[in-house]
C-alpha cells in the first residue's frame, strides 16, 4: 500500500493540480478503503486487492483532471465541522471563517438575536454560527433549490434543526417584520471575463454562485441597497468579496448611508470581507 502511494503522489504531482498531493492521495485510498488517513500510516504493508486498485485508479484520474477533493469525496470541513458538497454551489472556503470569527467577536451574546444568510449553498456559515450559538434565530436562504436541499441535509446531519432554511431569490422571501441584528453573504463577485475562472476548483463550481454582472458588483450592490430595509437600527452587514475590491466595496456601503466600514483580512493577508453597520 505504501508504494502505491508513493507512485499516485508521483501521478498527481506530475499533472501539477495539487499544493498537498500526498494528503489528497491518502483522503481517496481512504476513502475507497473506508478508514481514517491515519490507518494508511499504521499499516503501510497492507495489500490491496484489484477491485481497490481499480477504485483509487478512478478517483486519482479524477483529481488528476483536476476536479476538487472535496467533490470527489463530497465532504469539506468548515469551522472544524463536517458538510456535505456538491456541485450545485460553492466549495466552502477555510478564509471565510474569517467572517465567522468577525460575528462571533462582535455578537458574544448567546440568545435575542436574528440571523440572515443571504446565499447560503452549503450552508456553511449559518450553520457554524447557528453551532456555536444555538439560541440564535438563524435564517438561511438561496435561490437554487439544490442549495436549499443540500443546506438543509447539512443542518440534519449537524443536528441543527432551529435553522430556518428556504428558497429565495436574495430578499425576495424573506419576511422583515421583525428585522435582522446582522446578515451575513458569501455572494457571486467574479466579473465574466477573470482569467480565474478558467484555473483550478472553480472550473468545476457553478457559474451562477461565482459570477455576478456589472464587474462583479451587481449582486452585492443589491444587497447592500437593500438590507437597509432588513436590519435593525444599529445592524450588521458582512460581506465577503475578492482580494482587489475592497475600495469600490466600502465606496457602495457609503453610498448607501452605512458607518463604521471596515475590511477584514484572510489568512493569506488579502482583504476578503468588509462589514458595515446601518443605523
Amino acid at each position: 500500500m505504501a508504494q502505491t502511494l508513493v507512485v499516485a503522489q508521483q501521478h498527481l504531482t506530475e499533472h501539477q493540480v495539487s499544493d498537498s498531493t500526498k494528503l489528497d492521495c491518502q483522503l481517496l485510498l481512504a476513502r475507497i478503503l473506508d478508514v481514517k488517513p491515519s490507518y494508511l500510516v499504521t499499516w503501510p504493508e497492507q495489500i490491496l486487492s484489484d477491485s481497490q486498485l481499480t477504485q483509487f485508479s478512478e478517483l486519482l484520474d479524477r483529481r488528476a483532471n483536476g476536479e476538487p477533493i472535496a467533490f470527489i469525496l463530497g465532504e469539506q470541513e468548515f469551522w472544524s465541522l463536517p458538510f456535505k458538497v456538491a456541485t450545485c454551489t460553492l466549495i466552502p472556503r477555510p478564509d471565510t471563517e474569517v467572517l465567522v470569527e468577525e460575528v462571533l467577536n462582535d455578537f458574544p451574546q448567546t440568545s435575542d438575536t436574528r440571523m440572515l444568510d443571504l446565499g447560503t449553498g452549503t450552508g456553511a456559515i449559518a450553520l457554524a454560527l447557528a453551532h456555536e450559538k444555538p439560541q440564535w434565530q438563524v435564517s438561511a436562504v438561496d435561490f437554487n433549490p439544490d442549495a436549499v436541499a443540500l443546506a438543509k441535509c447539512n443542518a440534519e446531519r449537524l443536528n441543527l434543526p432551529q435553522v430556518d432554511i428556504h428558497q429565495s431569490d436574495w430578499f425576495a422571501n424573506v419576511s422583515k417584520e421583525q428585522g435582522f441584528d446582522l446578515i451575513v453573504s458569501n455572494p457571486p463577485y467574479i466579473a465574466a471575463d477573470d482569467p480565474h475562472l478558467a484555473q483550478g476548483d472553480v472550473r468545476f463550481e457553478p457559474a451562477s454562485a461565482l459570477v455576478a454582472d456589472e464587474q462583479g458588483f451587481k449582486d452585492i450592490r443589491h444587497i447592500i441597497a437593500t438590507s437597509r430595509t432588513y436590519l435593525k437600527p444599529g445592524g450588521i452587514l458582512y460581506l465577503e468579496h475578492g482580494y482587489d475590491q475592497q475600495t469600490q466595496i466600502q465606496a457602495i456601503y457609503a453610498e448607501f448611508g452605512f458607518t463604521n466600514i471596515v475590511t477584514v483580512k484572510d489568512y493569506g493577508g488579502q482583504p476578503r470581507m468588509t462589514k458595515a453597520t446601518y443605523l
